[in-house]
Formats: C-alpha cells, structure tokens, sequence
C-alpha cells in the first residue's frame, strides 16, 4: 500500500521552501519566515532539513525493487541521480550567464548539497548492515562535534561565524571565490564540510520509511513510533544543544536531531491525515507540488533569476529589476510592509503551482 502522505510532507516542504525565499522585499519579513541569523532555529530553519528528511523516506521506498541491496544497476542510478543534480545546481547558479565568470561562480547550494546527502546516504545505506549504518550515523555526528570543537583556534569561540573550521575549510578548498557571502564574509551555509552530518538527516529519513514499512497493514502504528521518536529525537537535539549549538548554517549535530525529530512528528501527522483520516480533498494544493518536487524548486528559481535579471533605468536614472517594479507597483501599494511582502510571494507560488498544476492533471513527473 503506498502512503500519500510522502507525496503531501514533500508537497507541503517545497511550498514553505517557495515562501521563505521569495518574499517581495527582505526589507520587511514576519520574523518566523527568516532564518536565525546564527545560533537557534525558526520554522524557517525546518524546511531545508525536512527536504532531506523525505529523500530519504522516499529512498527506503523507491529502493525496494532492488532488495534494498547495492548492485551495478542501482549504483549507476544513484551516480547518475547525484551527478545530475548538482550539475543542475550549478547551472541554476549560472543562470543566464552560462559562459561568463565561471572563476566566481558559487559551487555549493541547495541542490548541490541534496545531491552530495542523497548519493552518500544512498550508498552508506544500501552497504552498511542496520546496526552498522547506526554506529557510522553515531560516528558523523560526534566526529563533527568534535572536529568543529578541537580544530578552533585557541581562545576563540570554534562556532562561531569567522572561527569555525567549516568555513576554514570550504575557504581553502573551494577558495573565496567560490563561496556565499551573504554574511558579508566568505561563508558557505551549505558546504562541503558541513554536508557530512547532513548525510545523517536523509538517513533519519531512511530509518522512518522503514518504520512506515513495518506498519504497512495498521498505519497507526508508523504514527504512534513516529511520534515517539520524533519527541526523544528532537529532546535529544534540545540537550544537545548546550553543548553544541543548534545552527542551520553549521548543520550542527544538535540541529540534525532537533530538526530530524520535528521531521518526525510531521510526518506522523501527515501519515495520520491523508493515509488514516483520508484527507485527501484537502490536501490537493500540497500533492501537485510532491508530485513534481525539483521542477517546482527549480521553476521557482529561474523564474526569480529572470525577473531580477530584466532591469532598466526610470527617470531619475534609478535602475529597476522587474521583480521589485512589480512588488512596488502591485503588492506595495496594498500594504507597505511585511504582509504586502507575503502576498508577492503567495502570489509567486501559486504561479507555480499553477503550472505544476497542468503537469499534475497529465500525470506528467519529471524526475532525473
């Protein structure tokens, strides 16, 4: 029996996703629709972790014709699947300028960051026996606490912004260059260093769909142990915590724990809603989205890239992006703060969505 409720957390996550990062101006953003700017966690913080959270249920599933065993077919598609995912991660940075400044561009990101956690998670599940892959789970998480505590330099705090070895790290192998700077320093929030316990939060992932697995026949079940580790999970990462501080931007151990058990709980509900209460007429708006998962992120995102890259210059000389004329002529006017800000970007997912739609009703799915 397959479970909707894959379909609707996937939905629901990459719709948050489409929300927080394309608001009409970061001017003026409600507080919870923005990351925190180091330490601690907002719902905004949530979305990216539970993106890779349902990759890695959904690999527990779609593995299943395989014996959930390593072989040359299903080796060469997670390959493939990784590769291709980060390549289009890069393109999607490049976009439109494919064959300019290739020396500056950024070569980490989201989509690059989901593929590097899908193909190693893939591969460590698939090869480590079940008590195995726990200890190398176990190993990431306390190898990166230590690694990012013992490597600080001495009387500097090792997490923070300018002292951390991730930053040190990603600085000397990828170079300035290459790195994202919106913290007005080279700093990359998705990393190379910081991927490693990222593989732990798909792997969380994994573990779910197997629990969901075991209760196939009476789902109430899946909710009930989803529930109960949801909670010891994220109370985990809550302790964790005051000793390793929850920081998206790090993808801290604390983090993956907190986030991995609210990642939880939301699927439990979700289980609980479209497969036990058969909520499915409700939930609609949610499924077009988990249908076509990356074409909707990757819609989103060029579609923002083009109307910031359509400018020109009104009286006064003031240059002008169509994605502010429009903010500052439709949604401004209707409210000049951090509502008419959510309304650009409600209107700019149902845009999507509205064309997710049409691929939803001819059943068409693109996947890599």
């Amino acid at each position: 029996m397959r479970y909707l409720s894959i379909d609707f957390y996937r939905g629901l996550t990459i719709a948050l996703m489409l929300i927080v990062n394309t608001p009409g101006t970061w001017s003026h953003v409600y507080a919870p629709l923005l990351h925190a700017d180091w330490h601690g966690c907002t719902p905004t913080d949530l979305v990216f972790p539970s993106f890779m959270f349902i990759i890695g249920v959904s690999m527990w599933f779609s593995f299943e014709k395989y014996g959930r065993r390593l072989n040359g077919t299903l080796g060469w598609k997670i390959l493939r699947r990784t590769l291709l995912l980060f390549i289009l991660g890069l393109l999607l940075a490049k976009f439109p300028n494919f064959l300019e400044d290739w020396d500056k561009v950024r070569i980490m990101g989201v989509l690059q960051r989901l593929a590097l956690g899908y193909g190693l998670a893939a591969l460590l599940a698939l090869i480590l026996p079940g008590r195995w892959l726990m200890g190398a789970a176990a190993a990431l998480l306390l190898g990166y606490w230590g690694l990012l505590y013992w490597s600080g330099p001495p009387l500097e705090d090792p997490y923070s912004l300018v002292h951390n070895l991730v930053r040190r790290f990603d600085f000397d192998v990828l170079g300035p260059e290459h790195m994202w700077r919106g913290k007005g320093i080279p700093f990359d929030p998705e990393g190379i260093l910081s991927t490693l316990p990222a593989i732990v939060t798909v792997l969380l992932g994994w573990w779910s769909g197997q629990l969901m697995q075991r209760h196939q026949e009476e789902k109430s079940g899946a909710v009930r142990d989803l529930l109960l580790w949801g909670c010891v999970l994220a109370i985990a990462g809550l302790v964790w915590d005051i000793f390793f501080p929850i920081n998206k931007s790090l993808w801290t151990s604390s983090f993956v724990l907190y986030t991995g058990g609210i990642s939880m709980i939301l699927l439990a509900f979700s289980v609980w809603a479209l497969d036990i209460a058969n909520g499915r007429r409700y939930a609609t708006f949610f499924l077009v989205f988990g249908a076509n998962p990356l074409f909707a992120y990757v819609l989103a995102g060029l579609l923002t890239k083009t109307l910031l890259k359509i400018k020109w210059y009104e009286t006064g000389g003031e240059e002008v992006s169509l994605f502010g004329w429009i903010y500052t002529h439709v949604f401004k006017p209707v409210d000049a703060g951090a509502f008419g800000s959510l309304l650009f970007a409600l209107t700019f997912l149902l845009i999507c969505w509205l064309v997710c739609l049409v691929l939803y009703r001819k059943k068409i799915y693109v996947k890599i």
